[in-house]
């Protein structure tokens, strides 16, 4: 668990954190968007002391990380970046293995470790472990930077805009990988993002930023549909419900059973928008949904309508 409390970063008169408070609870993925300049890449680089806060405190699994060594702090914590940081010289089994090198690890024990992480971030080892960053695409080299920062197996991740130089396409099927990676490790993330519909998607919860400030923090669907603020309204957009659609996947409204005929069919690895989107398209209200080719049940658009909202919180 990572506690902030009270967080403030200042820059001369400038207040780029102000009174920053919030709990990022074990294994879950958090998200910091906002707009630029609100203090979110600043509030992630103060998590490991890469910056140092000016007033508060973070903790992390209830130690006080002013108590600890950067060097120690920074071994439990896992740093991935936009533009990844490969070493150029270095082929990708020796750039995943950076870390588990420094800190004198076995290097049978570290050679495994290097094609377990490959295999999980979905690179064949056999295919990738001797290629130089140089011949890796954009995605794959965003792969690897994920693996390197999962080398030492530390229990929090922190990313920064992970996946913003990746093109659309490369962009969703690796969130869709890395969200599984997370959930199935537990590792504790938080991710600096300014795209809304990435932070609704893969986010536990959701730290909205303007100017410095926390202007809300929730599950996704709390800041849709009960945004604090006419910041939080705008900054979400009309489009919010979409939004929120794009990051369920249909399977999530399937009534089972063996499809409609002549209904369009659609895939169940699509997310629910794409449904909808599918809907409209075909002018068809009802969707057979297929699995390996067969059909598994249907979706209707009276299903997807009745999105569920979050509780109301109950009176004190």
């Amino acid at each position: 668990m990572i506690e902030l409390h009270h967080l403030e970063k200042r820059y001369g008169a400038a207040m780029a954190v102000r009174d920053l408070s919030l709990t990022v609870p074990e294994g879950e993925l958090v998200a910091l968007l906002g707009p630029s300049g609100c203090g979110k890449t600043t509030t992630l680089r103060m998590l490991n002391r890469l910056t140092e806060p000016t007033a508060g405190h973070v903790l992390l699994g209830g130690q006080d990380t002013r108590n600890l060594p950067p060097e120690q702090l920074r071994r439990r914590i896992g740093y991935v970046i936009q533009h990844i940081g490969l070493f150029p010289h270095l082929n990708v089994a020796q750039n995943v293995a950076t870390v588990p090198d420094l800190l004198g690890q076995d290097r049978r024990a570290t050679a495994r470790r290097v094609d377990e992480l490959l295999a999980l971030v979905g690179l064949d080892p056999e295919t990738f472990r001797h290629k130089r960053p140089g011949e890796l695409s954009g995605g794959q080299a965003q792969r690897v930077g994920v693996a390197r920062a999962l080398a030492a197996d530390p229990p929090v991740l922190l990313m920064d805009e992970p996946f913003g130089a990746l093109d659309p396409l490369a962009r969703e099927r690796l969130q869709a990988a890395f969200r599984e990676i997370q959930q199935r490790l537990g590792k504790t993330v938080v991710m600096v993002t300014h795209d809304i519909d990435e932070a609704l998607r893969l986010a536990d919860r959701v730290a909205l930023m303007q100017g410095g400030e926390l202007a809300q923090y929730g599950p996704p669907d709390e800041l849709i549909h009960r945004p604090a603020s006419e910041f939080v309204r705008q900054f979400l957009g009309e489009d919010a419900t979409l939004r929120q659609l794009a990051g369920r996947p249909i399977l999530d409204f399937v009534v089972t059973g063996p499809g409609q005929p002549e209904t369009p069919l659609v895939d169940a690895a699509l997310n629910a928008r794409s449904a909808l989107s599918v809907m409209l398209r075909e002018g068809s209200d009802t969707l057979t949904v297929t699995q390996a080719g067969q059909p598994i049940g249907t979706v209707h658009w009276s299903g997807l309508r009745a999105l569920p909202q979050p509780a109301e919180p109950e009176a004190s």
